[in-house]
């Protein structure tokens, strides 16, 4: 039974032994009968709504900052990809360890590395930065805050039920939101941090509605979320388990001296075409030169 049903059922009993018995309480009544008008202390808890569990969860992930995955994505074309490592937020992370020994692609923030069992020039990770243009590129990290951020003051998320998830019992929440929903997520709040909230929203605006499903473990983590989220180009579906809150080894860049930069290389490889285009150039005068007709022939 609920735990406010049954305070409000032993406040009501006790005051009705008080008016038919004519006892005296302990405390808040004195000896000569009379109250001193203080109350009792006990008072009904508010029923804890599915805003509220979102916002209890959000801020408990928040600080955990990192944590492990196993996500399966299914764009619109259906050819689904599994992946597994870690996920890190505030900065967003991700670490994809598709071997089974240590990521070998990890991205942070607009930076990706790329692991090669074939280094190049002695190096192992090639290391390619999105942001050309010094703005920060918005992106839905599909981490476990992000979900939760999303949800933030969502008045349509409902409680499905407690139910069991990888041997743990688990609320499941469930909500349909449209895109102005999704700009609207946490301004009823301000749970999050001004900056967050807004590289959230704008991470957002493509997206056409997202249906999610939630299940939130008994230690306020959310251990698997569902999704499908749709945008002009079609729907993508995303099922997500989350673990190791708070103990998992954070997503960091490889040692500097492991890593090419990609620029650079297309840069070494122009150059390294531009010679051999001169180095052909000077071949062909020289046949012409010869009266041999150059490459090209006579």
């Amino acid at each position: 039974m609920n735990t406010a049903i049954l305070t409000r059922a032993g406040i009501a009993a006790a005051g009705a032994a008080l008016l038919v018995g004519g006892l005296t309480a302990c405390g808040s009544d004195k000896a000569d009968g009379k109250t001193d008008g203080k109350a009792d202390g006990k008072t009904a808890a508010k029923a804890e709504t599915p805003a509220d569990a979102v916002k209890a969860s959000y801020v408990k992930t928040a600080a955990a900052k990192f944590a492990k995955y196993e996500m399966t994505i299914t764009p619109s074309s259906g050819k689904a990809e599994q992946l597994s490592g870690t996920k890190g937020w505030y900065p967003s992370s991700t670490g994809i360890d598709d071997k089974g020994d240590g990521a070998n692609q990890i991205m942070i923030g607009d930076v990706i590395y790329t692991h090669s069992d074939k280094p190049l020039e002695g190096k192992s990770w090639m290391r390619m930065n999105l942001n050309k243009d010094g703005k920060p590129r918005s992106r839905f990290n599909d981490d476990p805050a992000d979900y939760l951020a999303v949800l933030l003051g969502q008045q349509k998320l409902t409680l499905v039920g407690t139910e069991q998830i990888d041997g743990g019992e688990a609320r499941h929440f469930k909500g349909s939101l449209t895109n102005a929903d999704l700009i609207a997520a946490d301004e009823s709040t301000k749970v999050m941090e001004a900056a967050n909230r807004q590289y959230l929203h704008e991470a957002l605006k493509e997206y056409v509605t997202l249906d999610v499903d939630l299940w939130i473990g008994k230690d306020g983590y959310p251990v698997r979320v569902d999704s499908a989220q749709g945008t002009k180009d079609g729907t993508t579906k995303v099922s997500a388990k989350f673990s190791g809150f708070g103990t998992t080894a954070p997503v960091t860049a490889p040692p500097a001296d492991q890593v090419a930069d990609f620029d650079d290389v297309l840069k070494g490889i122009d150059d390294k075409l531009k010679g051999v285009d001169d180095t052909l150039k000077g071949a062909d005068q020289t046949l012409k030169d010869a009266g041999l007709g150059g490459l090209g022939g006579s």
